[in-house]
């Protein structure tokens, strides 16, 4: 059975709950002051609609997990299995292709030795979701129960409701924060392995990168793990060519947007300016391969540049940057639109024209929003994989030229990651390695944020 399944039995619960407790809660009403209840009827409904949609949801957790494992252990116990193999790829094969015929997921099974055990699983199913469901039932009453019985009028039902959505709203707050800790563990786990076969300073400051798969770990080659060219790569594309086409872009359509643009000009251009965020990066990723990069290459030929090539990475920085520029420009619009009529006024009173306004007045005020706004796109560029992909290369190349092949962190990590390569093997412990060096620089660009936009907010308030 589905686990929507026995939630959607929890809501009803915790519904048939609500409304239980509510009706006892208005008998406790009395019009003598001295006597009505602490809490107010609501209070008390919502105390045993959670005392009834919590613990099933708990349980509803803890069986999605055992449950297929108890259904699995019930089928290998039946006779239909004795033909079986004890183990290994073709019996593993057998189960799952009764599994799916069990559940409606496949018309028949390939193999006959899995058709006899077809029927066990269906009856397997049955019974356990005879049992989940029974169980969600008696949970959910007797957890009901307690709470309904609990009510009374000095029941202080409020404070109750109000500590256990605390504590909800909490553990929704630290998912992010023990998310984050544990890919950083992961990525810390990893990278150390690999720093046990290559060298942490042939990885940062090798110039060299060709990570060889089919290399036995024991004769890696240490030189050919030098990831300056995928930094700098990184750098040049996502932080450098990227930028000079967003920031601008990005900065003078939110001037005009906030400064210049006619109120109904503003209404249409806005939303479509921030559809471009919403873009599929594999949709500038074909733009950049088939458009972008064939004008630059015919370009360059025009002018004489003979060794312009359709991978480039002036082509990948230029519609990584088009993609950005929502990111900049909403950041910035939305700074500027909250800077105070009043300090526009009084510049535009002491006789400051609209452009030194701007320039002196508005822009430094809305100076922590801009390099917030920024600060977010370049994390953005150097994360980008698709469009370096497509219209890059992925062969690490260190050189300034634009026109040439490049690739980044990013891109190495995803070819790295792919296929059949063991996990203990170097060059795929390398890709960990290329993530942590990436996690760690997109954290300093958070933190140099979060303290560039303190020192001048309080320069400014």
């Amino acid at each position: 059975m589905s686990p929507i399944t026995l939630i959607l039995i929890a809501i009803g619960l915790g519904l048939a709950g609500w409304l239980a407790g509510r009706a006892k809660a208005w008998s406790f009403q009395n019009p003598d002051p001295a006597l009505r209840p602490k809490s107010r009827p609501v209070y008390h409904a919502w105390y045993v609609a959670l005392w009834v949609v919590l613990p099933v949801l708990a349980f509803v957790a803890l069986w999605s997990a055992i449950a297929p494992q108890l259904v699995t252990q019930a089928v290998l116990a039946s006779p239909a299995a004795g033909e079986l193999p004890a183990f290994g790829f073709e019996r593993d094969a057998f189960i799952g292709e009764a599994r799916a015929v069990a559940l409606g997921n496949s018309p028949g099974v390939f193999n006959d030795e899995a058709e006899a055990l077809i029927e066990p699983f269906r009856e397997a199913f049955l019974r356990y979701n005879i049992i989940g469901i029974a169980v969600t039932v008696l949970i959910a009453l007797a957890a009901g129960g307690f709470a309904f019985l609990r009510l009374r009028p000095d029941f202080s039902a409020r404070t109750r409701v109000e500590r256990t959505v605390m504590a909800i709203l909490l553990l929704a707050s630290l998912v992010a924060i023990l998310t984050t800790f544990g890919i950083f563990a992961s990525l810390v786990f990893e990278t150390v392995r690999f720093f046990g076969m290559v060298s942490p300073v042939d990885f940062l400051l090798g110039t060299k990168w060709g990570p060889d798969t089919m290399v036995s770990p024991e004769a890696v080659d240490p030189t050919r793990y030098g990831a300056v060219p995928l930094f700098w790569g990184t750098i040049f594309i996502g932080a450098i060519i990227a930028m000079i086409v967003a920031i601008p872009l990005g900065l003078m359509s939110a001037i005009y947007l906030t400064q210049y643009a006619d109120p109904r000009v503003r209404t249409w251009v806005k939303p479509l300016l921030e559809i471009l965020a919403g873009v599929p990066t594999v949709v500038y990723g074909y733009f950049a391969a088939l458009t972008v990069a064939p004008l630059i290459r015919d370009a360059a030929v025009a002018i004489g540049i003979t060794s312009a090539s359709t991978e480039s990475a002036l082509a990948a920085g230029v519609v990584m940057g088009v993609m950005i520029i929502p990111f900049v420009s909403s950041m910035a619009d939305d700074s500027m639109a909250a800077v105070p009529n009043a300090m526009r006024d009084g510049s535009l009173a002491m006789g400051a024209t609209k452009s030194e306004t701007i320039r002196r007045v508005l822009f430094p005020a809305a100076l922590p929003g801009i390099v917030a706004g920024i600060m977010l796109a370049v994390s953005r560029a150097i994360g980008e994989t698709m469009i370096v992909v497509m219209a890059a290369s992925p062969a690490a190349n260190l050189t300034a030229n634009p026109l040439e092949p490049m690739s980044t962190v990013t891109v190495q990590i995803v070819k790295l990651l792919t296929g059949e390569q063991s996990t203990d093997h170097p060059a795929t412990l390398s890709a960990f390695a290329l993530g942590f060096v990436l996690f760690m620089v997109t954290l300093a660009l958070n933190f140099i944020a979060l303290r560039v936009v303190k020192r001048f907010r309080e320069a400014y308030e």
